[in-house]
């Protein structure tokens, strides 16, 4: 399983930045996690040096990486039209303590 989150480089230079199995669970990798993670998934598969049933690994936990990042991206945007629907229904007045100038 390690080898699926971290990419299976196994080199020092590829490791910056990836997330270890035990670090986290896959369900509470952050919005810019999930991107890397889909970046570095991206870059093995296009190396083209992948053999068959490890694309299909890295495709699936991409896929699954996706809709996670699609989940997380609708329910940012559900929060900002809450906030901004709030906003507007706020009674808007002068500021009446300002320095005189």
């Amino acid at each position: 399983m390690d080898e699926q989150v971290n990419g299976g480089t196994g080199d020092a230079a590829g490791t910056a930045g990836k997330v270890d199995a035990g670090e986290a669970s896959a369900a509470d990798l952050s919005l810019e996690a999930r991107l890397g993670r889909l970046d570095r998934i991206v870059a093995e598969l296009e190396g083209g040096e992948v053999e068959l049933e490890r694309g299909l690994e890295l495709f699936e936990e991409g896929v699954t990486h996706l809709r996670q990042t699609e989940a997380l991206l609708r329910k940012a945007e559900l929060r900002v039209e809450e906030l901004v629907g709030e906003a507007e229904s706020l009674e808007v007045r002068p500021f009446q303590g300002g320095r005189n100038g």
